[in-house]
């Protein structure tokens, strides 16, 4: 099952943390990681999820699958720039938002319009999306939704 992280491509390292201790979370639940597969919160959920055996992909705004962190498993080059922030909000069963700007507004105007449920550290006050206060208890939101035990 497929879970997307979107944030900013720069975060801080309270911010990039958290991100990692996602990542390794949705990880040992079996979860694959889908994210834009560049740096900050990008990288640290890959981070994360790759230490504890996971699975990551990056979908990529380029056309180069080298541009992906180091810790993408597998990257996806779409050659479509900001608008693959679709394919990154839509591909997961749900949406967790940390921090982000811009990119990451779009990401959670996509997932809301496409009823996907949006948990949120630290990122955009909107109506629609969970607020978590940290990894941890976004993974206990993971687990409420039963995503790791549904098709």
């Amino acid at each position: 099952m497929l879970i997307s992280v979107i944030g900013g491509n720069r975060a801080s390292a309270e911010i990039q943390s958290q991100a990692e201790e996602l990542g390794r979370g949705l990880a040992e639940r079996g979860l694959t990681v889908v994210c834009g597969g560049l740096g900050g919160v990008m990288e640290a959920v890959c981070r994360g999820a790759k230490a504890a055996g996971g699975v990551t992909i990056g979908i990529l705004p380029g056309t180069r699958a080298a541009a992906a962190n180091p810790h993408v498993t597998i990257p996806i080059p779409t050659g479509i720039g900001l608008a693959r922030n679709a394919i990154v909000a839509l591909a997961g069963k749900a949406v967790i938002a940390l921090d982000g700007s811009h990119g990451t507004l779009s990401e959670i105007a996509y997932a809301l319009n496409y009823r996907k449920p949006v948990i949120g550290i630290a990122t955009w006050k909107i109506d629609g999306i969970r607020t978590a206060a940290d990894a941890a208890e976004a993974l206990e939101m993971v687990d409420e939704l039963h995503i790791a035990h549904s098709a």
